[in-house]
């Protein structure tokens, strides 16, 4: 990204960034959640309003990572992400593998290295998975908010702050504390939909107002409007 924002400077311009942000390089800022991401979330964070516009998904030891950016999503978005970005490496590490196990001899360092592509292999087809479990239910809407938006997708945050925060909204949503919102009802339609027939907002939010069902008049109000309707007056 720095090479098409800077062009040929791109490499001096990391060299003068990397001493003031205390690392190696802006891969390293970039892939520790603590780094980039903690200072993000933190300006995109407001009184309890958090919105973080980047998201970093990755693999349980952050080892991989694909970045999402919020206003771009879609319900193809995770689809695309294992298709474009996450098989491809899979298929890569795969291969690696076979050819280090074909070596009828290997170092100390083959070994290594066949240890962390194995693991690799391990964390990237846990990951996909993930995803594609997200993907079948997920349709981002903007108008539920980022972190209802995001819940669904807490096992593939790393920074435990943020994890948290996700995880807790995720058990909300399942209990139906957020109801109103459009992801509510893509994984609670039934429930959303029976609550609709008591909530009138509720059902004018998800456009359901046919399955509103509007009270019997209050017989306590009956009985008092008939009794006040009898009463004797006198004009005397």
């Amino acid at each position: 990204m720095l090479r098409v924002v800077r062009g040929p400077s791109a490499e001096e311009t990391e060299r003068d960034l990397c001493p003031i942000l205390e690392v190696k390089s802006l891969r390293e800022w970039l892939r520790k959640p603590a780094s980039f991401f903690a200072d993000h979330l933190a300006r995109y964070s407001k009184s309890r309003r958090q919105a973080p516009i980047y998201w970093p998904l990755s693999t349980t030891s952050g080892g991989y990572t694909i970045w999402l950016y919020v206003h771009r999503l879609t319900d193809q978005t995770l689809f695309l992400a294992v298709n474009d970005f996450v098989e491809p490496k899979l298929r890569q590490t795969a291969e690696s593998l076979r050819h280090l196990r074909m070596k009828e001899t290997r170092s100390r360092a083959d070994e290594k290295q066949l240890e962390e592509l194995h693991d690799l292999e391990t964390e990237l087809t846990a990951f996909r998975d993930e995803l594609l479990r997200v993907a079948a239910f997920w349709k981002p809407n903007l108008n539920d908010g980022v972190q209802i938006t995001a819940a669904p997708l807490w096992k593939l945050f790393r920074l435990p702050k943020w994890q948290k925060t996700l995880k807790d909204t995720w058990m909300a949503l399942e209990r139906g504390d957020y109801d109103w919102s459009h992801l509510a009802y893509t994984i609670r339609p039934e429930q959303v939909r029976e609550k609709c027939k008591t909530d009138k907002s509720l059902a004018i939010a998800h456009g359901l107002e046919e399955l509103y069902v509007e009270p019997p008049p209050s017989k306590k109000g009956k009985k008092r409007a008939t009794a006040d309707q009898n009463q004797d007056f006198d004009f005397e």
